[in-house]
């Protein structure tokens, strides 16, 4: 059943490692241009949300691989069961909805930042520095907080006022002014329709010595996104919610051509 690699599969799979290969060799990071940016974001464009799902981190390997790895084992039996025309349909909605997904939710969390930001800077205080770190500053450098020791014990110092500024300002940068790339989205599109056309296949994962109905495992796949979502440890800069959306567009998409076959039929 699996490893018998289809035609559109295969050209994803050319074209997403192609692309890598690329920029490891002019070495330049397409992202930059065409990753997906925070729509309030001077750096973003609309076709961003086509252009993210072919792109993959520069500093690591595993995210394409990964992604790769999933297209490769999951996608065949899929295109074979849905044909060349909905396989891509379903890759393409997933991977752009995913991107949609992501950056509606993501906009009312940067639009809540912002609005502390643009507060804290008509009044710089030490305090109100303090709380917006606590509020906000999880990904930040821990080296903020010698910072932040040094203008409490100074807090009538201009200058540290205005460097206060700056780093508030940083702060929003690093929710507005980042850009998302991978297939991940589309990939988790691939693993939900999966499931759900396919629930009772039995897998193996490697540290398993039993199979595994592909329902449970994609489930709990899901549930863990939406785990690392809401607890997301310091470091962490999956987007997971792009994960969630490329998951539920495809069931939603999955559930609308069921009834469509159940109506032909």
């Amino acid at each position: 059943m699996f490893g018998r690699l289809t035609p559109l599969v295969k050209k994803l799979l050319i074209i997403n490692v192609g692309i890598a290969v690329l920029q490891m060799v002019i070495k330049i990071d397409l992202g930059d241009y065409f990753g997906l940016y925070f729509i309030l974001s001077d750096e973003f464009k609309p076709y961003q949300f086509i252009t993210y799902m072919f792109l993959h981190s520069t500093q690591s390997l595993m995210h394409l691989l990964g992604n790769m790895f999933a297209l490769f084992i999951f996608g065949p039996l899929l295109e074979q069961f849905l044909g060349q025309k909905k396989f891509l349909i379903l890759y393409m909605v997933t991977g752009i909805g995913a991107g949609l997904f992501y950056t509606g939710v993501n906009y009312l969390e940067v639009r809540g930042v912002k609005s502390d930001v643009e507060e804290y800077v008509s009044n710089p205080t030490s305090q109100g520095f303090n709380q917006l770190l606590v509020d906000h500053g999880d990904n930040l450098n821990p080296e903020i907080y010698k910072f932040v020791d040094y203008f409490d014990r100074n807090q009538e110092n201009t200058e540290l006022k205005a460097d206060s500024v700056r780093y508030a300002w940083q702060l929003y940068d690093l929710y507005g002014n980042y850009n998302m790339v991978g297939a991940s989205g589309a990939v988790f599109g691939i693993l939900a329709a999966f499931a759900l056309f396919f629930p009772n296949t039995e897998l193996f994962l490697l540290f398993l010595p039993f199979p595994i109905k592909a329902k449970y495992i994609v489930g709990f796949y899901i549930l863990y996104e939406v785990y690392s979502e809401f607890q997301r440890a310091p470091g962490d800069n999956v987007a997971h919610l792009a994960h969630i959306g490329g998951a539920l567009i495809a069931f939603f998409l999955v559930r609308y051509w069921k009834q469509e076959r159940n109506k032909f039929y």
